[in-house]
């Protein structure tokens, strides 16, 4: 079998990496975005609405299809008892990493006045449909195809 022994890369051994282009060493190219950003790295900040702190972010909902993040989970506690709401990244005015906070382009009504999200249930369209309605935006599923039901 050519695909084993200790000559399966040729007459050496081991593989032989050349590190050098024209007598000079390569350097490696840059490969990460420094604007990329974990789920996690995002957990836990300070939701900022247009007139004040409304809640942190608890969670994500990613479409398993598409791997696109559709919601945040907003973990609105620390102002009201026990509500989680969902907002939209598409509603996200900016992210500031030094402060922790996510500000938004939603006034803190609208979130406390938004559809309650049970993490029990299912993210139906129906759902989603009275979720962009309250918010007065349109829904991304205008835009592309998308699964009738999302999971978490």
């Amino acid at each position: 079998m050519y695909w084993g022994g200790p000559y399966m890369w040729g007459s050496y051994p081991y593989i032989v990496r050349d590190r050098t282009q024209g007598g000079d060493p390569i350097k490696p190219e840059k490969a990460w975005d420094p604007h990329l950003r974990s789920t996690h790295d995002v957990s836990g900040h300070s939701i900022q609405a247009e007139d004040g702190e409304i809640g942190h972010v608890e969670d994500f909902i990613i479409d398993d299809e598409t791997w696109a993040i559709r919601y945040i989970i907003i973990d609105t506690r620390n102002w009201w008892p026990g509500k989680k709401v969902l907002v939209s990244p598409q509603w996200i005015k900016r992210v500031s990493w030094d402060e922790s906070k996510v500000f938004v382009n939603l006034s803190r009504a609208s979130i406390k006045l938004s559809p309650e999200y049970s993490e029990g249930s299912l993210l139906t369209r129906d759902y989603e449909t009275e979720l962009h309605r309250h918010y007065n935006r349109p829904g991304y599923w205008g835009d592309e195809p998308v699964a009738k039901e999302h999971s978490r």
